[in-house]
């Protein structure tokens, strides 16, 4: 069931999803070779915490068994999404995407992007900014009557004609009380398929785009999914409300990318 928001749901869902960015900021202030991802989840918890809201994905619930055990989710390299923290350090070549979900005023943000650390070879630079690009034609063409399939369709095409894998396995998301609810929002599709776009809707886009074949494999830990060929992979995500005006975009990138200008460890997109 897709659960339309009001105008006041809507700057409630937008609070959360400012301090999602304000957190990745802090994170992207530390990536640098040799820091851990596990030091990253550590102060991202503490600047959740901190700002009174709760990290949703810490404790969430696996239909495998397990619930996450981080406050991010650290996907580097070959891992598409879902990766856990740990304590082996980043290094030079690296690209990590960052994912990270709040709870606050009962309303819940969710946001991710893929980091550059250091020198990061200009393929995988093309992939990132090939990624980005999918994300923001998604949110242009998310407009109330056109269908989801419409829209997956677009980045499917922009994506695989770039020679990319588009993963079909994973996919957005409504948003809301909840962090996970209808609709599913894919990065693929046919056009004139799927449920159509309604004011109130708030949808997570999130493209997950691989270097090489699109096929995933998940890890033992029931939560990492990573290319079956260990090619490398990208992850971004907005979420974006519905409106009479057009989308509106209710995360925000900015802090994020200003921190990535001032760390000289980290390369832009």
């Amino acid at each position: 069931m897709i659960f339309l928001k009001t105008d006041d749901e809507i700057e409630l869902l937008r609070q959360s999803n400012l301090l999602v960015g304000k957190t990745l900021a802090e994170v992207a202030k530390l990536i640098k070779p040799g820091v851990t991802t596990l030091e990253l989840d550590k102060v991202a918890e503490e600047f959740i915490r901190d700002n009174g809201a709760i990290p949703t994905f810490k404790g969430y619930p696996s239909p495998y068994g397990g619930s996450f055990p981080g406050t991010l989710c650290t996907s580097v390299n070959s891992q598409v999404v879902h990766g856990i923290p740990n304590n082996i350090p980043l290094q030079d070549g690296d690209i990590v995407s960052v994912d990270c979900g709040t709870l606050l005023n009962g309303f819940c943000g969710d946001s991710a992007y893929t980091f550059c650390v250091g020198e990061v070879k200009p393929e995988i630079r093309k992939l990132l900014k090939v990624t980005k690009e999918s994300l923001y034609l998604w949110i242009q063409n998310a407009v109330h009557g056109k269908r989801l399939g419409d829209i997956g369709y677009t980045i499917q095409t922009h994506c695989e004609s770039n020679s990319y894998g588009v993963v079909r396995e994973l996919c957005g998301h409504g948003l809301g009380r909840r962090m996970h609810e209808d609709p599913s929002v894919p990065n693929y599709g046919k056009r004139g398929t799927g449920s159509r776009f309604r004011e109130g809707m708030v949808i997570a886009i999130e493209p997950m785009i691989t270097l090489g074949n699109r096929e995933v494999v998940f890890e033992s830990d029931n939560w990492t999914c990573r290319t079956a060929d260990y090619s490398p992979a990208a992850h971004i995500e907005h979420d974006v409300a519905i409106t009479a005006n057009g989308p509106d975009i209710l995360s925000s990138f900015d802090s994020i990318e200003k921190a990535i200008k001032q760390n000289i460890n980290l390369e832009e997109i």
